[in-house]
């Protein structure tokens, strides 16, 4: 597995020599600083995530309760 591409082979988004450059430079040269504050930004987003994922099952769960299954032959 190659990190060398600066950009991702889609183009949609900046690759990992990108995002490493933009987080040294903000961090000022200090790697460590920049790793720091890269792990944190990867946690946060993994969090957030998680959110969204267990909000949506909620959601579904809800939404199947109250309609209860298809197909039940409850139909006329």
């Amino acid at each position: 597995m190659s990190h060398e591409p600066a950009e991702r082979r889609d183009g949609r988004a900046p690759g990992v020599e990108t995002i490493a450059v933009a987080y040294l430079t903000a961090a000022g040269g200090d790697a460590g600083l920049a790793l720091r504050r890269a792990i944190a930004d990867a946690l946060a987003d993994l969090g957030e995530a998680e959110r969204r994922t267990r909000q949506r099952d909620r959601l579904i769960s809800r939404g199947y309760v109250r309609a209860g299954p298809i197909g039940r032959g409850d139909w006329p």
